[in-house]
Protein backbone atom coordinates (compact mmCIF):
# COMPACT_ATOMS: atom_id res chain seq x y z
CA UNK A 1 0.00 0.00 0.00
CA UNK A 2 2.88 2.22 1.27
CA UNK A 3 5.05 1.68 -2.69
CA UNK A 4 0.96 2.36 -4.12
CA UNK A 5 0.66 5.87 -1.97
CA UNK A 6 4.18 6.87 -3.34
CA UNK A 7 3.56 6.22 -6.88
CA UNK A 8 0.50 7.22 -6.71
CA UNK A 9 1.85 11.15 -4.74
CA UNK A 10 4.62 11.07 -7.46
CA UNK A 11 2.02 10.86 -10.17
CA UNK A 12 0.08 13.50 -8.94
CA UNK A 13 3.32 15.75 -8.23
CA UNK A 14 3.71 15.48 -12.14
CA UNK A 15 0.26 16.66 -13.22
CA UNK A 16 0.77 19.50 -11.01
CA UNK A 17 3.57 20.45 -11.93
CA UNK A 18 1.99 20.14 -15.66
CA UNK A 19 -0.54 22.53 -14.47
CA UNK A 20 2.07 25.41 -13.89
CA UNK A 21 3.95 24.99 -16.58
CA UNK A 22 2.78 28.67 -16.99
CA UNK A 23 2.87 31.00 -13.62
CA UNK A 24 -0.73 31.41 -12.63
CA UNK A 25 0.10 35.50 -12.09
CA UNK A 26 1.06 35.39 -15.80
CA UNK A 27 -1.30 33.12 -17.36
CA UNK A 28 -3.82 35.21 -18.57
CA UNK A 29 -0.93 38.12 -19.99
CA UNK A 30 0.42 34.66 -22.44
CA UNK A 31 -3.23 33.81 -23.25
CA UNK A 32 -3.82 37.32 -23.90
CA UNK A 33 -0.22 37.96 -25.94
CA UNK A 34 -1.46 34.06 -27.62
CA UNK A 35 -4.33 35.59 -29.15
CA UNK A 36 -2.94 39.19 -30.06
CA UNK A 37 -0.05 36.94 -32.54
CA UNK A 38 -2.62 34.74 -34.33
CA UNK A 39 -4.65 37.85 -34.70
CA UNK A 40 -1.63 39.82 -36.32
CA UNK A 41 -0.84 36.84 -38.10
CA UNK A 42 -4.36 36.68 -39.86
CA UNK A 43 -3.98 40.14 -40.61
CA UNK A 44 -0.51 40.15 -42.38
CA UNK A 45 -2.03 36.93 -44.32
CA UNK A 46 -5.38 38.39 -45.26
CA UNK A 47 -3.89 41.63 -46.58
CA UNK A 48 -0.93 39.94 -47.99
CA UNK A 49 -3.00 38.52 -50.87
CA UNK A 50 -3.29 39.73 -54.02
CA UNK A 51 -6.62 41.11 -55.41
CA UNK A 52 -8.32 39.08 -58.34
CA UNK A 53 -8.09 41.14 -61.43
CA UNK A 54 -11.00 42.56 -61.82
CA UNK A 55 -13.50 41.51 -65.13
CA UNK A 56 -14.67 43.70 -68.22
CA UNK A 57 -15.61 47.59 -66.42
CA UNK A 58 -19.32 48.84 -67.22
CA UNK A 59 -19.54 51.28 -69.62
CA UNK A 60 -18.13 55.04 -69.04
CA UNK A 61 -15.19 53.30 -66.58
CA UNK A 62 -11.26 53.99 -67.38
CA UNK A 63 -8.36 52.47 -64.66
CA UNK A 64 -5.78 55.04 -64.07
CA UNK A 65 -1.99 54.79 -63.69
CA UNK A 66 -2.66 53.44 -60.20
CA UNK A 67 -4.83 50.95 -61.26
CA UNK A 68 -7.73 52.47 -59.46
CA UNK A 69 -10.94 52.54 -61.66
CA UNK A 70 -12.51 56.08 -62.38
CA UNK A 71 -16.26 56.52 -62.91
CA UNK A 72 -17.60 58.93 -65.70
CA UNK A 73 -19.18 62.13 -64.20
CA UNK A 74 -23.28 62.35 -65.09
CA UNK A 75 -23.57 65.31 -66.60
CA UNK A 76 -26.87 67.49 -65.79
CA UNK A 77 -28.63 70.67 -66.57
CA UNK A 78 -29.88 72.44 -63.25
CA UNK A 79 -31.43 75.76 -62.73
CA UNK A 80 -28.81 77.85 -61.01
CA UNK A 81 -30.17 80.44 -58.30
CA UNK A 82 -30.24 83.26 -60.74
CA UNK A 83 -32.81 81.66 -63.26
CA UNK A 84 -29.64 80.01 -65.87
CA UNK A 85 -29.53 76.55 -66.78
CA UNK A 86 -25.94 75.18 -65.74
CA UNK A 87 -24.22 72.02 -67.33
CA UNK A 88 -21.64 69.92 -65.82
CA UNK A 89 -20.19 69.57 -69.26
CA UNK A 90 -19.78 73.41 -69.37
CA UNK A 91 -16.88 72.98 -66.89
CA UNK A 92 -14.96 70.47 -69.37
CA UNK A 93 -11.24 70.86 -69.26
CA UNK A 94 -11.77 72.23 -65.51
CA UNK A 95 -11.48 70.57 -62.33
CA UNK A 96 -14.60 70.76 -60.63
CA UNK A 97 -15.75 70.48 -57.31
CA UNK A 98 -19.66 69.24 -56.69
CA UNK A 99 -20.86 70.02 -52.97
CA UNK A 100 -24.32 68.40 -52.62
CA UNK A 101 -25.62 70.91 -49.55
CA UNK A 102 -28.53 72.33 -47.83
CA UNK A 103 -29.28 75.60 -45.66
CA UNK A 104 -30.46 73.26 -42.90
CA UNK A 105 -27.37 71.31 -42.92
CA UNK A 106 -25.09 72.79 -39.76
CA UNK A 107 -21.91 71.05 -41.57
CA UNK A 108 -22.63 71.98 -45.10
CA UNK A 109 -22.79 75.72 -43.51
CA UNK A 110 -19.69 75.31 -41.59
CA UNK A 111 -17.86 74.04 -44.96
CA UNK A 112 -18.98 77.21 -47.47
CA UNK A 113 -16.06 79.04 -46.13
CA UNK A 114 -13.44 76.96 -47.10
CA UNK A 115 -14.78 76.90 -50.46
CA UNK A 116 -15.47 80.06 -51.13
CA UNK A 117 -11.54 80.24 -50.02
CA UNK A 118 -10.63 77.27 -52.68
CA UNK A 119 -12.60 79.45 -55.53
CA UNK A 120 -11.10 82.80 -54.40
CA UNK A 121 -7.79 80.72 -54.72
CA UNK A 122 -7.75 79.10 -57.54
CA UNK A 123 -10.15 81.37 -60.07
CA UNK A 124 -11.02 80.43 -63.56
CA UNK A 125 -8.70 77.57 -63.15
CA UNK A 126 -11.09 75.53 -60.91
CA UNK A 127 -15.07 75.37 -60.49
CA UNK A 128 -16.95 74.62 -57.95
CA UNK A 129 -20.57 74.17 -58.12
CA UNK A 130 -23.13 74.28 -55.12
CA UNK A 131 -25.86 71.42 -55.54
CA UNK A 132 -28.58 72.69 -53.21
CA UNK A 133 -31.41 69.96 -51.80
CA UNK A 134 -33.69 72.57 -50.09
CA UNK A 135 -36.01 72.39 -52.89
CA UNK A 136 -36.73 68.24 -52.48
CA UNK A 137 -35.87 68.00 -48.89
CA UNK A 138 -38.62 68.93 -45.95
CA UNK A 139 -40.85 69.74 -48.37
CA UNK A 140 -39.22 72.33 -50.05
CA UNK A 141 -39.66 74.62 -47.37
CA UNK A 142 -36.30 75.96 -47.14
CA UNK A 143 -36.37 76.56 -50.78
CA UNK A 144 -36.67 80.28 -49.82
CA UNK A 145 -33.39 80.46 -47.59
CA UNK A 146 -30.75 79.44 -50.43
CA UNK A 147 -30.73 83.08 -52.11
CA UNK A 148 -30.68 84.69 -49.31
CA UNK A 149 -28.12 82.61 -47.29
CA UNK A 150 -26.11 82.74 -50.71
CA UNK A 151 -25.97 86.89 -50.78
CA UNK A 152 -25.35 86.40 -46.88
CA UNK A 153 -22.12 84.05 -47.50
CA UNK A 154 -20.92 85.98 -50.50
CA UNK A 155 -20.92 82.26 -52.37
CA UNK A 156 -18.59 82.99 -55.55
CA UNK A 157 -19.61 80.48 -57.34
CA UNK A 158 -22.28 78.75 -59.06
CA UNK A 159 -25.62 76.97 -56.99
CA UNK A 160 -28.10 75.16 -58.49
CA UNK A 161 -31.01 73.52 -57.22
CA UNK A 162 -30.74 69.95 -57.55
CA UNK A 163 -33.50 67.29 -57.97
CA UNK A 164 -33.95 63.64 -57.64
CA UNK A 165 -32.37 62.76 -61.09
CA UNK A 166 -29.04 64.30 -60.13
CA UNK A 167 -28.99 62.80 -56.88
CA UNK A 168 -29.54 59.05 -58.02
CA UNK A 169 -26.93 59.78 -61.11
CA UNK A 170 -24.71 60.53 -57.79
CA UNK A 171 -25.58 57.08 -56.17
CA UNK A 172 -28.30 58.27 -54.14
CA UNK A 173 -26.32 61.20 -51.78
CA UNK A 174 -27.73 59.32 -48.73
CA UNK A 175 -25.89 61.98 -46.18
CA UNK A 176 -24.96 65.81 -46.51
CA UNK A 177 -22.73 67.44 -47.23
CA UNK A 178 -21.42 64.96 -50.08
CA UNK A 179 -18.80 66.03 -52.54
CA UNK A 180 -17.23 64.81 -55.60
CA UNK A 181 -14.05 66.18 -57.04
CA UNK A 182 -13.84 65.90 -61.02
CA UNK A 183 -10.72 65.64 -63.34
CA UNK A 184 -10.45 68.32 -65.95
CA UNK A 185 -11.62 64.81 -68.26
CA UNK A 186 -14.45 64.56 -66.61
CA UNK A 187 -14.42 61.41 -64.33
CA UNK A 188 -14.99 61.18 -60.57
CA UNK A 189 -11.24 61.44 -59.21
CA UNK A 190 -12.44 61.50 -55.45
CA UNK A 191 -16.03 61.30 -53.57
CA UNK A 192 -16.53 62.84 -49.43
CA UNK A 193 -19.26 62.19 -47.65
CA UNK A 194 -19.16 65.13 -44.49
CA UNK A 195 -17.13 67.70 -43.75
CA UNK A 196 -13.55 67.91 -45.53
CA UNK A 197 -11.05 70.16 -44.54
CA UNK A 198 -10.11 72.92 -46.65
CA UNK A 199 -6.38 71.16 -46.74
CA UNK A 200 -7.96 67.63 -48.20
CA UNK A 201 -9.45 69.27 -51.14
CA UNK A 202 -6.49 71.48 -51.92
CA UNK A 203 -3.89 68.38 -51.78
CA UNK A 204 -6.70 66.82 -54.65
CA UNK A 205 -7.10 69.83 -56.82
CA UNK A 206 -2.99 70.65 -56.31
CA UNK A 207 -2.65 66.68 -57.85
CA UNK A 208 -5.10 67.27 -60.82
CA UNK A 209 -4.42 70.43 -62.01
CA UNK A 210 -0.59 69.69 -62.25
CA UNK A 211 -1.91 66.66 -64.60
CA UNK A 212 -1.71 67.23 -68.42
Amino acid sequence: MKVNNKIRKKANQKLEEKKHLIDPKYKNFVYTMLFLTVVLILFIVNNSRSEPERGPYPPYYKQNQSGNTLKKAPNFTLPSIDKKNISLSDYAGKVVLLDFWATWCPPCRKGIPDLVELKKEYGDAIEIIGISLDGITYGGRTLKDVEPFVKASKINYPVVHGNTEVIEKYGGINSIPTSFIITKDGFIHSTYVGLVDKSVYKAEIEKLLKKK
